[in-house]
């Protein structure tokens, strides 16, 4: 059995250095990660962001070794965190979409979240009842509640840090247009009049 769960950890880690290898290599390429993370070896591995991630397994190897009792618990909370995060700005922009709409200032879509706005506001509430839940978690969720402002602070620090790069590169990117009668996305390069 031991074996069985080894392996599985050892596949798990492995597609993980994989998959933010090659995300930290999108990332740095469209601005929004340092540079460097975009270089790649001569057999095209994308060695920075592997190297970045390898950063990160180091730490929660450490905090393995400074509370082994807990380790498990902090981490799934900060990464609850994102994922929370994620979901609440999925739905912040279906929100923003659908008033988009009501104004006439972007296209209509074919599937409309069933029991919007109702369902958005009803989700928005839910995620922010389980942050509260989690700030009751005492130890690891309130400590990883009250890591928030700081977290914000490190997330706007690095939104300056970044969106001149972001722009410049957008700036140069080739326009995209949507052949309705093909229904397929068109990528067309700027052309300079």
């Amino acid at each position: 059995m031991n074996i069985v769960v080894l392996t599985a950890a050892l596949s798990s880690l492995n597609s993980g250095l994989y998959c933010t290898g090659r995300i930290l290599r999108s990332m740095a390429m469209g601005g929004s990660a340092p540079s460097f993370m975009a270089k790649m070896s001569r057999q095209h591995v994308p060695y920075a962001g592997i190297l970045a991630t390898l950063v990160v397994y180091v730490v929660g190897v450490f905090l393995n070794y400074l509370v082994p009792s807990r380790v498990f618990e902090i981490v799934l909370n900060f990464a609850s965190l994102g994922i929370i995060a994620s979901w609440a700005f999925i739905i912040v922009c279906q929100m923003r979409l659908r008033k988009a709409i009501k104004e006439g200032k972007a296209a209509d879509v074919s599937f409309k979240l069933p029991g919007a706005p109702f369902t958005s506001w009803l989700t928005l509430l839910f995620l922010l009842s389980v942050l509260v839940l989690m700030a009751f978690d005492y130890p690891n969720g309130t400590y990883t509640i009250a890591a928030l402002p700081i977290i914000g602070i490190l997330l706007v620090i690095g939104w300056f840090g970044v969106r001149k790069r972001v722009a410049e590169i957008h700036s140069t990117a080739p326009v995209v247009e949507e052949d309705e009668e093909k229904q397929e996305i068109v990528f067309k390069p700027e052309t300079s009049s």
